[in-house]
């Protein structure tokens, strides 16, 4: 998936081509949920994905890493020279299921709050990265849903957990580097 997201990337900004993967195997093939967070030098640079695709796994993947670096609002489209300096994170989701505030596990559970059309969606990841309790991480998701910060105690409030598993270039930098989208160890899929 590593491989994907860095090959799509390269085609994506260096070639100004859209690349997508061969029908993939296996799990691959799964219809998931699916984040790819983009950092530079330590420092978020994009994150862009989507809570369910009706695409295969391997296609969301790629999708989803050209959007973070060419659409995520918040930043300027990833620049050629930039490239070779990204870290790529992949958050692949479980299926979204109701969750009842006590059974929210930091670090374990993601969130995602609804109400009416609002919604806002927190990874895993972003609670423990920045120390939140639980009431800050449900605070903070509202917050993401445009709803007030204490929206998650109102009946009106639809609150969904997930779990995600994690795939990281800072896991396996041998493995997943060069600038041409080529996978070079037996790590990549």
């Amino acid at each position: 998936m590593l491989a994907f997201a860095r090959r799509a990337i390269v085609e994506a900004v260096l070639h100004a081509r859209v690349w997508k993967p061969d029908t993939a195997q296996g799990s691959l093939r799964e219809q998931r949920g699916v984040f790819v967070t983009l950092d530079r030098r330590g420092r978020l640079r994009g994150c862009v994905g989507q809570v369910a695709d009706p695409d295969p796994l391997a296609q969301a993947v790629a999708h989803c890493a050209v959007a973070a670096a060419r659409n995520d609002m918040r930043f300027s489209p990833v620049r050629s020279q930039e490239v070779s300096e990204l870290t790529i994170e992949i958050s692949v989701l479980s299926l979204l299921r109701e969750i009842h505030v006590d059974e929210i596990e930091v670090g374990r559970h993601g969130l995602m709050v609804a109400r009416g059309a609002l919604r806002g969606l927190l990874l895993p990841q972003v609670a423990v990265e920045h120390r939140w309790t639980r009431e800050r991480f449900l605070q903070e998701t509202c917050d993401k849903a445009g709803l007030p910060g204490d929206a998650w105690k109102s009946p009106e409030t639809q609150l969904l957990g997930f779990t995600a598993e994690l795939f990281s270039e800072a896991d396996f930098p041998a493995e997943v580097s060069d600038a041409s989208g080529q996978s070079s160890g037996p790590g990549s899929i």
